[in-house]
């Protein structure tokens, strides 16, 4: 009676390996490849630095997740309401801060060229926080300990100094540029960041992360080749399976991507970056970036990366974080279509720096 049920048991528990196979079992392309083709969502509320209160701690607590997924929710519902159309106007010159509200008794005195945003509707940074086996990160760099950036080398801050050393200031209706010897910030197409010429987007392309918007991602990959395109401007990144990377007298916006298979997992090597073509957290051309992106048995990707140049950081950092599969669309981003924009900024500061040099008053006061 004893040997029954115990061969019964053995006989129960074979019958369900099989579903156990099939829950664990991740899409496969025909050639038995892991299948990343899709669309996926890397909208989240987990912060790309770890709050330095949080030291060296690296998980939430469900709770925590829970509370942080409320507090975006409510600041979500309040400012998407449908805007007074009462309101005061802006400040001359434009809000210094999206979305501020200006009213009679609390009016942002400071303009800065900014026409502002009625609300947030257009805003998706995600509505909760990630998993990944099923601990909640509180930080998407996940190294060093602290989950923060590394400190920069001497010679990079002193560049990064120098480059920016009056020139970043809120705009206030005055060519204050014409006050500084070399070339301004709008001399021309070129003086302008690749972002705002439409060149390359702001999220970065490798490694690329979350935003403020247009987190979507998709992926369409071959025997041969991957392609990684960004909803954010319109970066699309194709990856050379089992290839090499030229010479480094050939450089490109986005870097030169290669890649292979170890495992299940896609492992994308990028160098070759153009100088001036990567303007996220301050990566050159020696940047060199190694990702991973690992397929989840419910579609999602693990996505990995690790960062090294030891031109612009005192030691490599890694991050990681999750895209999530999803079923929309990545729709064109239009950026400013035509690039009207930037003939109006050009023409712009053509006529500040017209009056500033005769003399004549802006109209700041």
């Amino acid at each position: 009676m004893k040997r029954t049920a115990t061969l019964l048991s053995i006989a129960a528990l074979l019958a369900l390996v099989p579903a156990l196979v099939a829950q664990d079992e991740i899409p496969r392309t025909a050639s038995g490849r892991p299948d990343l083709n899709g669309t996926f969502d890397a909208a989240t509320l987990t912060p790309l630095e770890r709050p330095v209160s949080l030291g060296e701690r690296a998980y939430l607590t469900p709770e925590e997740a829970a509370e942080i997924a409320e507090e975006e929710r409510a600041i979500q519902e309040g400012a998407v309401q449908r805007s007074d159309a009462d309101r005061e106007a802006p400040p001359e010159g434009g809000a210094k801060v999206v979305g501020l509200e200006h009213t009679a008794g609390g009016g942002n005195e400071f303009g800065a060229g900014n026409v502002g945003g009625y609300n947030l509707f257009w805003i998706d940074r995600g509505t909760d926080t990630y998993r990944v086996d099923g601990k909640i990160p509180t930080s998407i760099i996940i190294d060093p300990p602290n989950g923060r950036m590394p400190a920069m080398t001497p010679a990079a801050q002193e560049r990064m100094r120098a480059a920016i050393s009056g020139f970043i200031r809120p705009n206030d209706g005055t060519a204050w540029w014409v006050e500084h010897d070399g070339p301004g910030p709008y001399d021309g197409p070129e003086s302008l960041p690749t972002s705002e010429r439409c060149l390359a987007g702001f999220t970065g392309a490798a490694p690329t992360f979350p935003s403020l918007y247009n987190n979507y991602k998709r992926i369409a990959q071959t025997e041969t080749h991957v392609v990684i395109l960004l909803e954010m401007i319109h970066d699309a990144r194709i990856v050379r399976l089992d290839s090499e990377h030229p010479g480094p007298e050939v450089t490109k916006w986005l870097g030169d991507s290669i890649g292979w298979w170890e495992g299940d997992t896609l492992v994308v090597d990028t160098t070759n970056f153009r100088s001036g073509g990567r303007s996220f957290r301050g990566g050159g051309e020696n940047t060199h970036v190694v990702e991973r992106f690992t397929v989840q048995p419910d579609g999602n990707v693990v996505y990995n990366f690790t960062v090294e140049d030891d031109t612009i950081w005192t030691a490599p950092w890694t991050g990681e974080y999750l895209w999530k599969a999803a079923d929309g669309l990545v729709y064109e981003y239009a950026c400013h279509e035509g690039n009207y924009s930037m003939g109006g900024t050009l023409r712009g500061a053509r006529l500040l720096e017209s009056e500033a040099l005769s003399g004549a008053s802006t109209g700041a006061e």
